[in-house]
């Protein structure tokens, strides 16, 4: 469970600092048979799309920001399911302070 741990301390310092040097080296000690069946399984989907991986390590667009507006939007949905019509909502969306 440490060597678990410990790999996926790597693997969020590696995308947080942007470190993609580094990636090659984590995904093969991830993938190794003395990993547990979970980090294993989650790097072999990381494998899978490298090039999103990859993408992520070296460029600087993030889409946090879109994210963030879209969760606003199913929040305010979510509160009011079953209230209102689309009109209240869309008043709520566009006049939101």
């Amino acid at each position: 469970m440490q060597a678990a741990g410990g790999l996926a301390r790597e693997f969020t310092d590696m995308i947080r600092q942007r470190r993609s040097a580094e990636w090659h080296d984590w995904l093969r000690r991830a993938c190794a048979p003395q990993a547990t069946a979970e980090i294993r399984s989650f790097a072999k989907g990381l494998q899978a799309d490298e090039a999103a991986v990859q993408a992520a390590l070296t460029l600087p667009w993030s889409n946090g920001p879109v994210e963030g507006h879209i969760n606003r939007l199913k929040m305010i949905k979510r509160q009011m399911y079953g209230r209102a019509n689309f009109d209240l909502l869309r008043q709520r969306v566009l006049h939101q302070n």
